[in-house]
């Protein structure tokens, strides 16, 4: 079973990893770079993906770390 996605999200301070879901943020980091490093981390254990969301907070950019059928469906 597959873990919940984690989300990058922009905060006042920074940005933060926040699971999908949840209320409270998992972490929070001074940098974006920062951030995905975690969320990837994460992703990569709970088997799930990462959604980066920019400034405005629309994701920009998603990574799948889970069990993806190779070649994906079309």
């Amino acid at each position: 079973m597959a873990g919940k996605n984690q989300h990058v999200v922009r905060r006042e301070d920074g940005w933060a990893v926040l699971g999908a879901g949840n209320n409270r943020d998992t972490a929070r980091y001074g940098t974006q770079a920062e951030a995905i490093d975690r969320a990837t981390e994460i992703a990569r254990n709970q088997q799930s993906e990462v959604l980066i969301h920019g400034r405005d907070g629309r994701i920009r950019e998603r990574n799948s770390y889970g069990n993806d059928p190779f070649p994906p469906r079309g």
